[in-house]
């Protein structure tokens, strides 16, 4: 019920820093939590972070912690994801997702963005 659009991808080396964007169709948003995932080919997608409807609340996934950071601005139907200190093991395909609860977990939601790619070179 919300079409998410992603962006701010790029390529950069280690130790960098990328902010990404999600942005939502309408007024929706912020009955929505929301989340990252990221996922390259041939393995798993991977939970990175969610938050709550009002922003209160984040959950990070240990591989990101103290380097990731979730956010989102309700007022402009936008989510963000700020990643400093970034790793060879962060390059993936991230999307954002739409659910009913800030869950670490794909089955959670139900609507996706289409991705934006992150690529970090040694």
């Amino acid at each position: 019920q919300v079409q998410l659009v992603e962006s701010g991808g790029g390529s950069v080396q280690a130790g960098d820093s990328l902010r990404l964007s999600c942005e939502a169709s309408g007024r929706a948003f912020r009955r929505y939590a929301m989340a990252w995932f990221r996922q390259t080919p041939g393995k798993e997608r991977e939970f990175v972070a969610t938050i709550t409807k009002d922003g209160s609340t984040s959950y990070y996934a240990n591989s990101v912690k103290g380097r990731f950071t979730i956010s989102r601005d309700n007022a402009k139907n936008t989510l963000y994801l700020q990643m400093i200190n970034l790793k060879p093991e962060d390059t993936a395909v991230y999307r954002c997702a739409a659910g009913l609860d800030a869950l670490p977990i794909t089955a959670g939601y139900a609507d996706w963005g289409q991705g934006t790619q992150v690529t970090v070179s040694s």
